[in-house]
């Protein structure tokens, strides 16, 4: 998301008021709100995907997927932030009571702008590996076909794999369930790269 300087201090407390009331939604860091940069028609298809087919997978199970109308609160940072999607187990660990913040994410998965894509990789991933209960963290490129899993060993090692074939099968160990690659880009359409003879926008069927 794109941010802007800042410079007057809030609590918490203050921030969630004002966020109740907000027309955008923004991000807190330590005192500082950071107001979050709108999303685009593949951003919001990735999601509604991703978040529709666990849903449906995890129904009945001890998992709940949640999207980005929910916050997380990060206490180590004093940091809330809007995941794309997550899944919390049950039963979700609400901040303080809200029925909008939560606590104990498993797996967050973000999905990359060009505007997000260095904070999401960096200080982003920093701030969610300091959530104990957080085993997974899934980032999705919207421009090109490539996922990127990072998954916590027993050992407290962040392990990573890159995914770039739509026949690949993501496995989500943190819940259990798995998820392929083509149902996660079904219907985006990526820009063609401007080195190659395509015409018009190349569209993932699955």
């Amino acid at each position: 998301m794109q941010t802007i300087e800042v410079k007057t201090r809030y609590t918490p407390a203050e921030y969630l008021a004002l966020e109740e009331q907000a027309e955008f939604r923004s991000e807190y860091l330590d005192g500082e709100i950071i107001p979050m940069a709108g999303g685009s028609f593949n951003h919001n298809r990735i999601v509604n995907r991703v978040c529709a087919y666990l849903l449906n997978v995890l129904r009945g199970k001890s998992y709940e997927p949640f999207s980005s109308d929910v916050r997380v609160w990060i206490p180590k940072y004093r940091k809330f932030t809007y995941p794309d999607v997550m899944v919390v187990p049950d039963p979700p660990i609400p901040y303080e009571n809200r029925t909008d913040t939560l606590t104990n994410p498993r797996l967050i998965i973000e999905v990359l702008s060009k505007s997000t894509e260095d904070y999401d990789q960096g200080n982003k991933f920093k701030f969610y590996r300091a959530i104990p209960e957080l085993k997974e963290y899934l980032l999705i490129d919207q421009y090109a076909l490539e996922v990127q899993h990072y998954v916590k060993s027993d050992d407290g090692f962040w392990l990573y794999r890159a995914y770039e074939s739509l026949d690949d099968v993501i496995t989500l160990t943190s819940i259990d369930t798995e998820i392929t690659v083509a149902r996660i880009y079904e219907g985006v359409a990526f820009s063609p790269d401007p080195l190659l003879p395509h015409d018009g926008e190349i569209e993932v069927q699955a």
